[in-house]
Formats: structure tokens, C-alpha cells, sequence
């Protein structure tokens, strides 16, 4: 009998220690890569367009890279065109090794040598900058939104908090994570691609994330129930969470027509 009792007792804590470990685990968080493109002419547009949708998303699915994302700005009062690449990496070995992967690709140099090899007179951008992100706690995974709308219509929303210092921008992640306001967003109907910690770009200490909405009325709708809600009320009031953001960029993007999102 007491070796009865033993047995049902180590099964017992067999049992607790593996809801404990689960309850504990976490799933692993995304990196993402943000690419923006700087360019001036429409021959150096339509020569990213063809290498994207014919050469780079085609290679970067062969590689396991899927739901990659291609930008462009609703509205552009420069002279100066972007566009911008969304890359989602399961890991940071992901996306350190993927690029250089490609250059192992036969068929990706065949298809892009057209932007691979060309002439540094004739170059398809003017300069290029990077952005290395971690996808939050409470957000490890990017979601593809669904959208009813075309493509032409839909508007995707990058926002980029900018904090005073390092301790106000973890108090901001904070307020994100622990303090719900991604929980928020997702009860209000955001389809938020991610939400990250900006972990290597020229503009830091600094957090990004990305919603997606039907057309410029549905977001405007959005928001406006967003700066009503009492939850947000109450949050956006709190003492500990004052002063945490420095400068705020909020640019409005459509996807391309060979754009996965």
C-alpha cells in the first residue's frame, strides 16, 4: 500500500511539473527585417518591382521564408520614391544565413541579375537602409491579415515610437505588453501585422508596429474607437507610463499587387 501511495504521489508531481513547464513556455518570437529602398526615377521602380516579384519573394519562399511583405507609400510629396520590404525570420540565424542562401540559388541569381549585377552607374536604388526588429512577448508571431478589400484600396499602417532613453522605451514596450495595449488593439479589430523592439536601425531607442485596415475611412474608424475606449482612457492616464514616447512617425502604405500581405 505505501508503495501504492508513493507511485500515485510521483505521478502527481510528474503531472504538476509538466503543466508547470507548459504554462511557462513560450513560443519563440520572430525577428523581422524591414528594407527601404530610396529611389528617384520610375525606370529604378519598375526594376525593383520585376526583381521583388520575380526574383527575391520567389527565393525567399524557396527558402522558408513566407508572407513577405512589399510596400509602397499611399502618398509621396517627395521627389524621392521608397518602398518598403517586410521579412519575417523564425530565428536570428534565419536572418543573418538567408541572404547569403540565395547567393546559392541558381535560379534567384538567373532571375534578379538584372538588380544583382547591376552597373554602379545604373543602379536600381540610391541608397538603401535596414531595420532589424523582435517581435514582442505578447505578439511572437506576425499575422497575415484578411482583408476584404483590394490591394489599391487597403492602407497599412507603420508607426514608429521613438523614446528619450532606453528606460522610457522599455516602459513603452511595457505598456504594450504587460499594460494591454496589444490586447487592445486586437479586441478593437486592428490586424496588426506585428509589434516590435527595434533592436539594430538609426533611430533609437524605438518600437515599430503595423496595422492593416480596409481603406482610410475603415482606419480612421478604427482609431477613433481606439482614442474613446475607456481601456485606453485609463492606460494612456496612468503615472507610470508618462513621458515614454519622444517622437512618433506614422506612415500610411498600400501592398504591392505581387505583395504576400
Amino acid at each position: 500500500m505505501k508503495t501504492r501511495y508513493i507511485k500515485l504521489f510521483s505521478i502527481t508531481c510528474l503531472a504538476i511539473l509538466c503543466l508547470s513547464l507548459n504554462a511557462n513556455a513560450q513560443t519563440p518570437r520572430y525577428y523581422y527585417q524591414i528594407k527601404i529602398y530610396h529611389l528617384k526615377t520610375q525606370a529604378q521602380e519598375d526594376r525593383l518591382d520585376n526583381y521583388f516579384k520575380n526574383a527575391y519573394l520567389p527565393a525567399l519562399h524557396r527558402a522558408h521564408i513566407v508572407n513577405v511583405g512589399v510596400f509602397k507609400p499611399v502618398e509621396t510629396d517627395t521627389a524621392e520614391k521608397t518602398i518598403y520590404v517586410l521579412i519575417p525570420y523564425g530565428s536570428m540565424a534565419a536572418l543573418q544565413n538567408t541572404d547569403n542562401s540565395l547567393l546559392k540559388d541558381n535560379k534567384y541569381l538567373a532571375d534578379g541579375k538584372d538588380y544583382i549585377d547591376a552597373q554602379y552607374n545604373d543602379a536600381p536604388y540610391n541608397r538603401m537602409e535596414t531595420i532589424v526588429l523582435k517581435a514582442f512577448p505578447k505578439a511572437p508571431v506576425p499575422q497575415k491579415p484578411v482583408l476584404k478589400a483590394a490591394k489599391t484600396d487597403r492602407v497599412y499602417e507603420l508607426r514608429s515610437y521613438e523614446s528619450p532613453t532606453e528606460k522610457y522605451h522599455i516602459n513603452k514596450v511595457k505598456m504594450f505588453n504587460d499594460g494591454g495595449e496589444t490586447v487592445l488593439f486586437k479586441r478593437l479589430n486592428f490586424n496588426a501585422v506585428f509589434y516590435a523592439d527595434v533592436i539594430s536601425g538609426s533611430h533609437m531607442p524605438n518600437l515599430m508596429y503595423m496595422t492593416t485596415f480596409e481603406n482610410k475611412a475603415d482606419r480612421d474608424e478604427h482609431w477613433q474607437k481606439f482614442s474613446n475606449d475607456e481601456v485606453w482612457k485609463k492606460l494612456s492616464a496612468a503615472p507610470e507610463y508618462q513621458h515614454n514616447v519622444s517622437k512618433a512617425d506614422i506612415i500610411f502604405l498600400h501592398p504591392t499587387e505581387y505583395s504576400d500581405f
